[in-house]
């Protein structure tokens, strides 16, 4: 495929901004309904369907991401207003309400046209690029006149994203006593896939890229910084997933003799479940035992630098032949998905998916 159709070089007009997310259960209620959904499809036996409820069950049925996501909403819209292009923003998600074929059913009656997407996952992975494209498939799927859609660009070397949480984990590593601070190692965290999707997708060759730059931004050297996966309890099916695992990294530090670290989600834009119980409950615990002074991280979440790397991103899709804001060396990711984007290493055709090139 000539590498130029990837871009788009038009000065496209938007009626909206769609921001796509994972979704999350609020209330007991939720819980099991959410999980049919995220767990639709998929082979897993009832024993470990219940340990994932008892996981949300233990806060209540509520996770955050809801929260977090309709912050980051009211964040852009505030911003777009302020800054331009003052677009609507509407809200859809993939496994809890506001579910995204209502939105886009919403989006169809108030007369959208053409919009644009920002999927809340800033790396190339089949569930953060090509299923959130196959959704978006399904959700307009008998709507008389869907809009055209339109996914931003991954944001994992842009500016916006590398500054924000580079001052995320600078706010981290502040907390750390000044004479142990140099020694403390920097476990960035993203969450583990199935190697035969990872093979196929650029997810661990961006994070290694937004670690690195991140690192860079704090001035520390590569011994000290470390990329370890999390969320393990969520896999399926008899195939290796990506590692190592944050409570293995944990306890190798404490081999080195280490006694600070700092763990930092750089694989997720929000707090949700996996983030509490994977590192707030679980590897918190388990640091607690081995006698290692934990600090973890926020999320960007609403940081001013995230938010306005996704109104860049909006201007880039809206002028023509645009400068695509990157660091390093690997370029701008595309703006259209190849036909092989993010498989999703099961046997079978892919499924349908939105916002590609179809060959």
């Amino acid at each position: 495929m000539n590498p130029e159709r990837l871009f788009d070089e038009g000065a496209n007009r938007y009626d909206a901004l769609l921001v796509v997310s994972f979704g999350g259960p609020e209330g007991m209620a939720d819980v099991m309904p959410f999980l049919d959904n995220v767990l639709d499809g998929l082979c897993l036996p009832e024993a470990a369907r219940r340990r994932l409820a008892a996981r949300y069950e233990r806060f209540g049925g509520v996770s955050p991401i809801n929260a977090h996501t309709r912050a980051l909403v009211a964040a852009v819209r505030e911003d777009l207003a302020r800054h331009g292009p003052a677009l609507p923003v509407y809200w859809g998600n993939r496994n809890w309400r506001p579910l995204l074929p209502d939105t886009l059913r919403r989006m169809e009656a108030d007369g959208v046209e053409r919009a644009l997407a920002f999927v809340t996952s800033t790396f190339g992975s089949y569930n953060g690029c090509r299923k959130y494209r196959e959704d978006l498939y399904r959700a307009v799927q008998g709507l008389r006149r869907p809009p055209v859609i339109d996914k931003l660009r991954y944001g994992y070397n842009h500016p916006g994203f590398i500054a924000a949480f580079t001052e995320r984990v600078a706010e981290a590593r502040a907390r750390i006593p000044a004479e142990r601070r140099d020694d403390a190692a920097i476990l960035f965290t993203a969450h583990s896939l199935p190697e035969s999707a990872a093979r196929h997708a650029p997810y661990v060759e961006q994070l290694r890229e937004a670690c690195r730059l991140v690192a860079a931004g704090l001035d520390r050297p590569p011994s000290r910084r470390r990329l370890v996966y999390q969320s393990r309890n969520a896999r399926y099916g008899s195939g290796e997933w990506l590692g190592p695992d944050i409570r293995d990294a944990l306890a190798e530090e404490k081999k080195r003799g280490g006694t600070h670290v700092v763990v930092a989600p750089v694989g997720f834009v929000c707090d949700h479940m996996e983030v509490v119980m994977d590192l707030d409950v679980e590897a918190k615990e388990q640091a607690d035992e081995l006698g290692i002074d934990m600090v973890r991280a926020a999320t960007v979440g609403t940081h001013p630098a995230f938010v306005g790397m996704i109104r860049d991103l909006v201007r880039e899709r809206s002028t023509g032949r645009p400068e695509r804001a990157a660091l390093g060396t690997k370029g701008p990711s595309h703006d259209r998905c190849p036909p092989d984007c993010c498989p999703s290493g099961r046997p079978g055709p892919p499924a349908p998916a939105l916002c590609g090139q179809s060959g």
